[in-house]
């Protein structure tokens, strides 16, 4: 049995011990994230700690594939604001990825000006390290993904039904909805996460220091510079942290972009993004879309 009664699957302890060369001596399942994947913290006979996360492709996610890309980002991009790639073991099935663990570290929130600053300088790091050849165009990948108020307008019934506006409110304000956040310029050069909030976030004492440490690189791609920062401002302020305008004062349509993604996402049902993942959109939503209303001057949403 490992740590706090939590039996450990024995396949997987043959694996990792067959990568590192040390037996698993205790472990514990990791809850954060709404990934699928399985995640466990490990302690080996050795006393060294590492993060493993395993599963296998299902009709509701691609957890494989996800893996895999991961595995592709940590060696190729490298950089010290990732945690270090441990092992890799890739059965055609079920591919095993195991990561400097940092149970150790906090994982927001809550958040204050310090931890904030903190995200806001990695934010500025990752844009400037240069994206592999592999990254995609984040344009081309995910602009149809993201215009949430294009499938909103086709199909309003799961946006009403979250209760935060009425269909008089939809009709006024959906047009400059759509052409602010067609205005949102994804494409660029800088590497981007494109997955930035707080359970992909580890925060690290180190004297007087707090470093930031960024995982989940599945999604990373090739794209604008500002796009991770406008994408975490809205999980940061349904999290306790500050509005997104008093952050930024012009999001250039990435708060139409944002709050229309969340506006077509958060009333689906369960299925695929889980009940955590589709009460995190809501939260994101009713933080994103005063965002957009504020900035594009439109009236509040109300439910009515």
């Amino acid at each position: 049995m490992a740590a706090g009664g939590h039996s450990l699957p024995a396949e997987l302890r043959r694996r990792v011990a067959r990568l590192i060369g040390s037996d698993v001596e205790s472990g514990r399942p990791a809850p954060r994230g709404y990934t699928p994947a399985r995640r466990w913290s490990l302690t080996l006979a050795n006393g060294r700690r590492v993060f493993a996360k395993c599963g296998s492709d299902t009709p509701q996610s691609a957890v494989a594939t996800w893996l895999r890309n991961e595995r592709r980002a940590y060696e190729d991009i490298g950089a010290s604001f990732m945690p270090e790639l441990v092992g890799w073991d890739d059965d055609g099935h079920e591919p095993l990825l195991l990561l400097e663990d940092l149970s150790h570290g906090h994982w927001p929130p809550p958040w204050d000006s310090r931890r904030i600053a903190t995200v806001r300088s990695l934010i500025e790091q990752v844009a400037a390290q240069e994206p592999p050849a592999w990254a995609e165009d984040i344009e081309r990948r995910e602009r149809q993904h993201l215009s949430g108020w294009l499938r909103v307008r086709d199909d309003p019934g799961s946006f009403l039904s979250l209760g935060l506006a009425g269909e008089r409110w939809l009709r006024a304000c959906l047009p400059a909805l759509i052409e602010s956040a067609a205005a949102a310029q994804l494409a660029g050069d800088s590497l981007v996460h494109f997955d930035l909030r707080s359970d992909n976030l580890c925060l690290i004492e180190d004297g007087s220091r707090v470093l930031a440490m960024l995982v989940d690189w599945n999604w990373c791609g090739r794209g604008s510079a500002r796009f991770d920062l406008m994408s975490w401002l809205p999980s940061l302020h349904a999290e306790g942290g500050p509005a997104p305008w008093e952050i930024v004062d012009d999001s250039e349509g990435f708060a139409a972009l944002l709050s229309g993604y969340f506006a077509a996402q958060a009333g689906l049902p369960t299925a695929g993004a889980g009940v955590g993942g589709r009460q995190l959109q809501l939260a994101c939503l009713e933080a994103a879309l005063p965002w957009a209303t504020r900035e594009l001057g439109l009236p509040a949403a109300r439910a009515q």
